[in-house]
C-alpha cells in the first residue's frame, strides 16, 4: 500500500529532534511499530552487505536489560530508555562471513533480482553479483584491512535512515553512542553470535513540559560552508 507523506520530506529532516524526555504514557501503535521494523530491513548498505542485526524492546523488562548498557557509565541515558516507547540497538556484523555472504545471495535468488530468460543468463548475473560485492568485501578485508570498521559504517547508514523514517511516521526518536557496548554485548550474548552493539535508539513520543530541546532552534552551519558546487 502506498504510503503518502504529510508534508515534504525536509519538513520531517528540519523538524526532528534529538528527545531528551518522553512521554511514558504513550505507546507507539503496532501497525507502526511493523512500519519501523520494515525500515530497518530496507536500509541501504554497501554491496548490499547488510551486516546488522537489532533488538527492539519495547516491554519494560526489556528496556530494563538495554539499561545494562547505560546505568553505570552513562546514566543520564537510562531515563529515556525506561520511559521510551521502544528501544532499538544496532548491532554490527564483526567478521564478513562466507555463510553470510551465501545466505544474501540466496536471498537476492530468491528474491528474483538474478531473473532471466536464459539459466545462463540468471547464473551469470547471480555470479556478477557474488563477484562484486566479493571485490569490495575482500579489499576491505585485505587491503584497507578496516573491514568491521565498514560494516560499522553501514550500520551508520541504517540509522541516518531510520531516524528519518521515525520521524516521517510521526516517531521521535533518541539516538545513543553514549553505551557500554562490552556490556550490552554481555547481555545479549552478542559477541558469541557474531556481532557487537554500536548505537541505540529510543522512540516514542516526546514530552513537550520535560523535552527541553524540542523548544530549541535547529542549528546548522550555512550551505556555502558546507557546499562546493562545481
Amino acid at each position: 500500500m502506498e504510503i503518502k507523506l504529510e508534508h515534504d520530506i525536509l519538513h520531517y529532516a528540519k523538524h526532528r529532534h534529538t528527545v531528551k524526555a518522553y512521554d511514558a504514557s504513550k505507546t507507539i501503535p503496532d501497525d507502526v511499530v511493523e512500519k519501523l521494523k520494515e525500515l530497518l530491513r530496507f536500509s541501504p548498505s554497501s554491496v548490499n552487505l547488510q551486516p546488522w542485526h537489532f533488538i527492539m524492546a519495547s516491554t519494560p523488562e526489556g528496556k530494563k536489560r538495554i539499561t545494562k548498557g547505560t546505568d553505570e557509565k552513562y546514566a543520564f541515558n537510562s531515563p529515556s530508555i525506561l520511559a521510551a516507547s521502544h528501544v532499538v540497538v544496532f548491532a554490527s556484523r564483526l567478521e564478513a562471513t562466507e555463510a553470510h555472504m551465501q545466505a544474501l545471495l540466496e536471498q537476492e535468488d530468491k528474491d528474483g533480482r538474478f531473473d532471466a530468460d536464459t539459466t545462463e543468463m540468471k547464473a551469470e548475473r547471480k555470479a556478477g553479483m557474488a563477484g562484486g560485492r566479493n571485490l569490495f568485501t575482500n579489499l576491505h578485508k585485505q587491503n584497507f584491512k578496516d573491514v568491521q570498521h565498514w560494516m560499522d559504517k553501514q550500520v551508520y547508514l541504517n540509522v541516518g535512515h531510520f531516524l528519518l523514517g521515525a520521524a516521517a511516521l510521526g516517531i521521535d526518536a533518541t539516538p545513543m553512542e553514549g553505551i557500554d557496548a562490552e556490556a550490552l554485548d554481555a547481555e545479549f550474548d552478542l559477541k558469541a553470535k557474531g556481532f557487537s552493539s554500536l548505537v541505540v535508539v529510543t522512540l516514542g513520543y516526546s514530552d513537550p513540559e520535560n523535552d527541553y530541546n524540542a523548544a530549541l532552534p535547529k542549528s546548522r552551519l550555512p550551505l556555502e560552508a558546507i557546499l562546493t558546487e562545481i
